[in-house]
């Protein structure tokens, strides 16, 4: 069988590619405008290509089944990435859904994120829960699931949609830790937190994820949510950071229950629906937390 991972070059898309080598032929799609060339294995077919712009349907003949995780890597919602998330996750995805049904791709994994759900659904979350998103970013995961569903249903596509979680590892070069970590070394007195560190939300390592993944794919249900069983604040983050670096320093805190516009306080998706298809996490939120640190640490 022969895989095309769209942001192959990417933190997840990656790691993805690694393992479906393991028994398949893999095609990775990227522009490199966030991936890296030093994330992908010699064993994989490289295509530089931007999912914004059309023409993938040449790439796609010769595949079997598409992993769609290109997507703009910043989840975090300010004025400049608005027209990201659009073109990026809404224009992107068409493109790719696009580009299989002309090359006869009937097989396609996508991966969403929990923040369709917004701030009020019921924690844990299950994947019934209605989606209400509190950022653009969220938005554009909805629309792309709702156009999922439909190119699903007209071209009798096989969909698997995976909704994350925060996903950690060394490879991830944003997000809350690689940036306690960059602080901490420029100032180790003093770290400023975003909000009130109390902000809580399922971090999961990316090993785990990506054996996630492939469990979701391997079943004849939809939609998933994949994600650790217990959740982590900020706060608690703060302090494995500071621990692995042995340090001890002053809490600041800008205020507000929310990081920026858009963040979600508190997050933990119900994963009882993959559990049941023989996956459970190895990692709880803080040892996958942990780990990423000596990670970055180590690179």
């Amino acid at each position: 069988m022969k895989a095309a991972v769209t942001g192959g070059a990417g933190f997840i898309g990656s790691r993805l590619v690694e393992q479906l080598l393991k028994e398949h032929e893999v095609k990775i799609i990227d522009n490199l405008s966030s991936g890296l060339e030093e994330n992908m294995p010699e064993e994989a077919e490289f295509i530089q290509h931007d999912i914004k712009e059309k023409g993938l349907e040449s790439e796609l003949e010769d595949v079997d089944v598409v992993f769609h995780f290109a997507a703009n890597p910043k989840v975090n919602t300010f004025p400049g990435d608005r027209e990201k998330d659009f073109d990026e996750n809404l224009v992107g995805t068409k493109n790719v859904l696009e580009a299989c049904e002309h090359a006869d791709v009937d097989d396609v994994v996508f991966a969403s994120s929990s923040v369709v759900y917004g701030e009020e659904a019921e924690i844990p979350t299950p994947e019934n829960a209605n989606m209400d998103p509190i950022s653009m970013y969220g938005a554009t995961k909805c629309g792309d699931e709702h156009m999922c569903e439909v190119y699903q249903q007209i071209f009798d596509i096989d969909m698997t949609i995976v909704r994350l979680a925060n996903i950690v590892g060394g490879r991830n070069q944003k997000g809350v830790i690689y940036d306690f970590i960059h602080k901490l070394e420029d100032n180790p007195e003093k770290l400023t937190i975003l909000g009130n560190g109390r902000q809580r939300k399922s971090y999961l390592h990316v090993e785990d994820t990506v054996n996630g993944i492939l469990k979701a794919w391997e079943s004849d249900k939809t939609t998933f949510n994949i994600g650790s069983e217990d959740s982590i604040d900020v706060d608690g983050i703060a302090d494995i950071v500071a621990d692995e670096l042995g340090l001890e320093p002053e809490y600041k805190y800008t205020g507000g229950e929310k990081g920026w516009d858009g963040d979600v306080p508190e997050m933990r998706l119900s994963i009882e629906k993959l559990r049941s298809e023989g996956w459970k996490p190895e990692r709880n939120s803080a040892e996958s937390v942990r780990k990423t640190v000596q990670e970055l640490l180590e690179t």
